[in-house]
Formats: C-alpha cells, sequence, structure tokens
C-alpha cells in the first residue's frame, strides 16, 4: 500500500472516498474534519494527487507543531533582517506551494493576526513576507484539517468567519475508526504483515478470536495510528508463537499496581478488596442512620426511604444495631 493509498471495504470508507474524489477535482479550498489519527493528513495528500495539481507541490505544515509567534513565518517568509536570527532572506510555504496545494493541519490554532493574512491570500491571491512591504502572488490551494468545532470559535471570537467561509466551499468528515466496521481487522492484519516483515518473522500471526472481538468492540479514541501502535505492539512480542492471545491497549497499564483506579475522593479508596465485607457493613450503617434521622427514628418509613421491605429493614437493624447506636 502506498503511502497516500487508504485501506478499507467499509460502506463509510467507500462514502468517505467518493466525496473526497468529487471534492478533488474543484479547484476550490477544502476543509477536512477528524479525530486524532484518523488520517487527516492522508486524506488532504489525496485530494492533492487526485486534482489537476497533482504534478505541483503538496506542502504540509502542522500548526499545532509551531510556536504561535512563529506561524507567520513559517507561511509567508521573511526579509532578512526582519527580526533577530533572520539572517538572511527566507521563503515561507505559501510560495513553496505556488501552483499546488498548501495543506494547513490543526488550522484551528493559527493565530487571529494571521488568519487576517491567509484571507487575503485567499480572496487576492498576494500577501507580503514578514518585515517586506513588496508583494508576492501565488496560486495555492489551501486544504485545512482540524477536529476543533470551527463554528464555535468562530461564535466565541477565535477564528474569523469570514475566513472559515472562505475555506469551507466543501466539508469532508472523514469516518472514526470505529464506524468502519470489519476494515478494523483489514487494516489490523495489514499493520501486522508489516511488522512481521519488519521483525523478520517467517510467518505473521494470527489474531485470535477473542482478540478479534476486542479490536471490534474497542472504541479505539485514537483511531488508524492507535490502532498502528496496539497491532505492532502485540506482533513484535509473540516471540514467534503463531497466534496473537493478547492485546494490550494502553502501554501504561501498570502491571504491579491495583487494576482498580482509586479516587482520592472516594471514602473507600483507602479499603483493599480483602475489606469488601467491612465496606460494605460500613455503607449499611451509614444509609440506615441517614434514614432513620430523616424518618425521626420511625422504622417503617426509614424502610421506605431506603426502598426495603419492612422485613429487610428489620434483618439489616438487628444484625447492625450496636453501631446504629
Amino acid at each position: 500500500m502506498k503511502r497516500d493509498s487508504p485501506l478499507g471495504e467499509s460502506e463509510a470508507f467507500f462514502d468517505f472516498q467518493q466525496d473526497l474524489s468529487r471534492a478533488a477535482k474543484v479547484d476550490r479550498s477544502v476543509l477536512v474534519i477528524g479525530e486524532r489519527g484518523s488520517g487527516k493528513e492522508l486524506a488532504a495528500s489525496r485530494l492533492h494527487y487526485l486534482s489537476p495539481r497533482w504534478q505541483k507541490p503538496f506542502v504540509a505544515i502542522n500548526c499545532a507543531a509551531l510556536p504561535q509567534s512563529l506561524i507567520e513565518t513559517e507561511l509567508f517568509g521573511h526579509e532578512a533582517g526582519a527580526y533577530t536570527g533572520a539572517v538572511k532572506t527566507r521563503k515561507g510555504r505559501f510560495e513553496e506551494a505556488d501552483s499546488g496545494t498548501l495543506f494547513l493541519d490543526e488550522i484551528g490554532l493559527i493565530p487571529l493576526e494571521v488568519q487576517e493574512k491567509i484571507l487575503r491570500v485567499v480572496e487576492y491571491g498576494s500577501f507580503e513576507r514578514v518585515g517586506s512591504s513588496r508583494t508576492i502572488e501565488v496560486d495555492v490551494r489551501i486544504v485545512g484539517a482540524t477536529n476543533a468545532d470551527l463554528p464555535a470559535l468562530c461564535k466565541s471570537g477565535r477564528f474569523k468567519q469570514d475566513l472559515l467561509d472562505r475555506l469551507s466551499f466543501e466539508v469532508l468528515f472523514i469516518p472514526p475508526l470505529r464506524e468502519r466496521g470489519d476494515d478494523i481487522i483489514l487494516l489490523a492484519n495489514y499493520f501486522a504483515a508489516k511488522m512481521a516483515y519488519e521483525c523478520d518473522m517467517d510467518d505473521v500471526p494470527a489474531f485470535s478470536d477473542q482478540v478479534v472481538d476486542q479490536m471490534l468492540t474497542y472504541r479505539w479514541p485514537g483511531n488508524i495510528r492507535e490502532l498502528k501502535n496496539t497491532v505492532e505492539r502485540a506482533v513484535y512480542r509473540t516471540d514467534g508463537h503463531p497466534f496473537i492471545e493478547e492485546l494490550v491497549v494502553d502501554p501504561f497499564r501498570n502491571p504491579y499496581a491495583d487494576q482498580l483506579q482509586e479516587d482520592p475522593e472516594d471514602p473507600y479508596s483507602l479499603y483493599d478488596l480483602d475489606r469488601y465485607r467491612q465496606a460494605r457493613e460500613s455503607l449499611d450503617v451509614a444509609f440506615l442512620k441517614k434514614a432513620l434521622f430523616r424518618a425521626g427514628q420511625n422504622q417503617k418509613q426509614a424502610a421506605q426511604l431506603l426502598g426495603l421491605s419492612y422485613d429487610q429493614f428489620r434483618g439489616l437493624y438487628r444484625k447492625l444495631k450496636d453501631q446504629l447506636l
């Protein structure tokens, strides 16, 4: 499978690819919305290579990976002496992507002042480098990607509505992995085969029925990236065994800690598991005391407050009487 060739057979996958292919042919800006790890850059790459611009540059920038103070320089370049450390003129990503496609990942993190400059490029195809008054003209198709709610960012004043209007000619939503059914197993087998080859294994280990069920029922919040990491980890840990019997989704699972995560605000968090009977008895005492107080020590009313029959209440009362006095 090539870097820009997605893999899948589900209806959700094909519907998305069909929408993407249709949008690729129209020379307009596109927004790709998807959860983390769902393949937003791969989708943007396909938009470019299926478009009439496919022979021109595809330039990608992750806005989350840059300090906000540097995003403007990264996008538009700078002249020598524009600021301390700018010893020579440098082209920005817009110039590098001229005649091609510029992919802005995590577009919702771009500062407002830089958004204003991007809007001018979208509308007029021109901008100035940082520290320069010379206008540079470019022909760039913008593909933006995010998992953020851009309309909500507009309402809160963190994203320009004018820019959103210009970028959202088409908005494509990548289906999360949990909505792709058997594509999970298809992708898992692909990642397993690649990892087995990388580990110089003679055969690709197969997934047990239990592991297959686990993969199909797990929600995969990290989507394809999480599945890839999980499968690769499982393959290299097989040590030549023909089957993968266990899938460790959380690599931070501490084998020396209790499987139950204790809540510091839980009054019973300090109880060890072998003190279950004591914790249960303490809870019964607390509830009986509270019910009796509210019922003015009337046991029938207290039983009604707890949703117990009078006989059930009397049984508990006799058992815990010494602690209730």
